[in-house]
This record gives C-alpha cells, sequence and structure tokens, in this order.
C-alpha cells in the first residue's frame, strides 16, 4: 500500500516556535551568565575546569536548549555563544509538520489530507462533551458487562443526536452556520480558520439574521425546557383539557429547525 507524505507549514505554530525557542534561550543564558558571574566574584570564586564544567552540564541538562549554546570551559571565565547554524538550521523548520497516509493522492489530495487531520479537533471536543461537558458518560453505576455496554451506547447516541440538533440550530446558535463561506476566506488549508460574514455580524451584534439573541447551545435548551404540557382537570366535574405553553417567537423557529 502507497504511503502519501505530506509536509505542511502553519505560520502561527511558526511564531509561536520562535518565540518559545528564544524565551528558552535567554533562561539558558541567564543561567550561564550566573556562572560567569560565580567565576568572576571577589569572594568564594568558582574555580576549577573540573567544577565550572559540572555547573555547566546542570544548566545544559536542564534547559533544553543547551545544545544551541556553545560554551568554553577553562581555568579562567566560562565564555559562551549562541550556535548561529544549528539556530538557523533549527528555525527553518519553525510551522513544519509532516502528516502520512496510506491513501493514494488520486484518492485523497494534499489539502484534503490535512483538512481531515486538522478535523480531528472536532473528534476531540466529541469526546469531551461526551465524557465531562454534556452527557457525563462517569459515573458509571453498572457492575455487569450488557449493563456497562448499554449504557456507554446510550451516551453515544445521545452524541449522535446533539450533533445533528447543533447543525440544524446553528442558525440560532454563536456557531458559525456557513462555514463554506469562512472556509472561502482561508488563504490555505493550514492558514488560521476565518469566521464567515454571518458569524461575524452574530458575534458583533450578538444576533441571529431575524433580530433574535443567539444562544449557547446550553441556553437554548434551557428556554426550551420552559415549555410544557400541562393537563388540567376543573373541580369535581372531572373534565380535563390540556394546556400547552405558547411558545415565544425564539422556541417556535427551533421547532420549525
Amino acid at each position: 500500500m502507497n504511503l502519501g507524505l505530506i509536509a505542511c507549514r502553519h505560520p502561527l505554530l511558526a511564531l509561536e516556535r520562535a518565540r518559545k525557542r528564544e524565551a528558552l534561550l535567554q533562561a539558558t543564558e541567564r543561567e550561564l551568565d550566573a556562572i560567569v558571574q560565580a567565576t568572576t566574584r571577589p569572594t568564594r570564586r568558582l574555580t576549577g575546569q573540573a567544577a565550572i564544567a559540572l555547573r555547566g552540564a546542570k544548566v545544559r541538562n536542564r534547559c533544553k536548549l543547551g545544545k544551541h549554546c556553545q560554551i568554553a570551559i577553562t581555568e579562567t571565565p566560562l565564555r559562551y555563544t549562541r550556535a548561529t547554524q544549528r539556530l538557523a538550521a533549527d528555525a527553518a523548520l519553525d510551522g513544519v509538520y509532516v502528516v502520512r497516509t496510506r491513501v493514494s493522492g488520486a484518492t485523497l489530495s494534499p489539502a484534503r489530507t490535512v483538512g481531515a487531520y486538522t478535523s480531528l479537533a472536532a473528534v476531540e471536543r466529541a469526546f469531551r462533551s461526551l465524557k465531562t461537558v454534556d452527557l457525563y458518560v462517569r459515573p458509571i453505576g453498572h457492575r455487569l458487562t450488557e449493563r456497562v455496554r448499554a449504557h456507554v451506547f446510550l451516551c453515544m447516541v445521545a452524541s449522535y443526536v446533539e450533533w445533528h440538533m447543533r447543525q440544524v440550530l446553528a442558525p440560532l446558535l454563536c456557531d458559525d452556520d456557513d462555514k463554506a463561506a469562512g472556509e472561502a476566506r482561508r488563504a490555505s488549508v493550514v492558514a488560521p480558520a476565518q469566521q464567515s460574514p454571518r458569524a461575524r455580524r452574530k458575534t458583533r451584534t450578538q444576533r441571529t439574521d431575524e433580530g433574535l439573541p443567539s444562544q449557547s447551545f446550553q441556553t437554548l435548551l434551557d428556554d426550551l425546557a420552559t415549555v410544557t404540557h400541562n393537563r388540567i382537570r376543573f373541580g369535581a366535574s372531572q373534565t380535563e383539557a390540556t394546556m400547552l405553553t405558547t411558545p415565544t417567537p425564539l422556541q417556535q423557529q427551533a421547532f420549525d429547525l
């Protein structure tokens, strides 16, 4: 089976990696400066090549970027410089990552491969919702194998239903309900995600296109929970009637969707 390797460069990852490398380099240099000061102070001076080398080795092991500093250890004060060539080679790979697939390029293009990889974030959000946010698969109050499996199965079905509800209720939610327009605004598949004009308008006004207040999924469910089905009995006549809550415009649109 053919293996496909796709190299991508993410600009935000490149900036973050460069920032973190510079911060770690500065932290390493502060540690080395402390050794330099220890070898030049007037009292209790750090002397001896072995002792200086031991302090330098501790810094290299503790600070992960000690390899990017060229350290000269002698009987005289410690000296160090940045390894510019090694730093340049490291910086050339900033933001670069490789995605490997067993699917041929004719079936899955490089852009779709990277898109499928980045879409794993949706799977991670689903697991988070299943475990802690909405459905709380744990604690499982069962011991028999079949009952545990049934419990997990029902939670999975509930997660599936919730996904469908979020799709159809997206016009009322704070979510972006025009993702195609947002994708069209991206320069490439590895560029930062962009909101669609409709989503940006909802974020700015906190209103839907119909002028209704935009909701989170949970607040919308809480609002729909106020709709009741009441069975009323009138006195001794035993006459009964059904009374339904009159939906608000927001609730009615949710039902229509």
